[in-house]
């Protein structure tokens, strides 16, 4: 096959006319640009939000494909939300240096946890997904994702003073609810018991009630999964089904002493 040929067929299996991967640049560069914004010392807001405004119409005009989307004008409304976004934000923070004794300064939570970063990403990204603008929030929820390990729909609901430790590994589904004072680590998932495409505007995912702390690898499935307040769930943990407030579920590993050092290992 000639190179003519090999270009014509590239050209004919591109079938997807609004499929630019300048999107997903550009909306890297948004994210970075308003987590400045809202965090940076050195960074001025006034102007640095109006050339954030004329980005966003920008990225708006590229997602946006279908005739008479109004999409730019969600950034007035959205931009209205960001005061309360960083209210948030902030008691995430505070949540994690009061929790984390290797936390011995908040700028060390806003600079260096990678899971603030991630629960930062996700508030900003789930106000845009709330005002319908499609395409951008998702990716930017898996921009947090490739840097920090952690994958959190930005279609969850999670309520206040949430916090991750380390980050690696979680994953927060579309429809989970987690709600206030929560505590996640490292590997945990809230998930799907089933994940069958008639089931898309159906709740797939638990409900994490006030005050619960997941240790690491603990896995929580199913929609109509409660989590009770107060509860502690510990590493390791496999759950498929409700759990009362005040409960206490641990995983008991099998401790099995060799006979002699020549038995084999399992």
């Amino acid at each position: 096959m000639d190179q003519n040929s090999v270009i014509d067929n590239i050209v004919k299996q591109k079938q997807l006319p609004n499929l630019r991967y300048q999107i997903k640049d550009k909306t890297e560069i948004f994210t970075q640009k308003l987590f400045y914004v809202l965090f940076d010392a050195d960074t001025a807001v006034k102007s640095n939000i109006e050339k954030l405004g004329r980005d966003f119409e920008e990225l708006a005009d590229l997602v946006c494909w279908e005739p008479k989307n109004p999409c730019r004008e969600i950034w007035n409304e959205y931009c209205a939300t960001l005061p309360e976004i960083l209210q948030k934000l902030n008691k995430d923070a505070t949540s994690i240096a009061t929790n984390d004794p290797a936390a011995n300064s908040v700028e060390k939570v806003y600079l260096s946890y990678p899971g603030f970063y991630a629960i930062a990403i996700y508030r900003l990204s789930h106000e845009l997904l709330r005002f319908g603008l499609p395409l951008v929030p998702r990716l930017m929820a898996e921009c947090a994702h490739r840097i920090t390990g952690a994958d959190i729909n930005p279609g969850a609901r999670i309520g206040e003073s949430f916090f991750i430790d380390h980050g690696t590994g979680v994953v927060i589904g579309e429809t989970d609810v987690i709600k206030d004072n929560v505590k996640i680590y490292q590997g945990v998932t809230l998930g799907a018991r089933n994940v069958a495409r008639d089931l898309r505007n159906v709740k797939r995912h638990p409900t994490i009630e006030c005050n619960v702390t997941l240790y690491t690898n603990a896995t929580i499935l199913g929609g109509e999964t409660v989590i009770g307040a107060n509860s502690i769930i510990g590493g390791n943990v496999w759950l498929t089904s409700s759990v009362p407030d005040d409960s206490f579920v641990t995983h008991s590993p099998q401790v099995k002493i060799r006979k002699s050092r020549n038995e084999p290992r399992l």
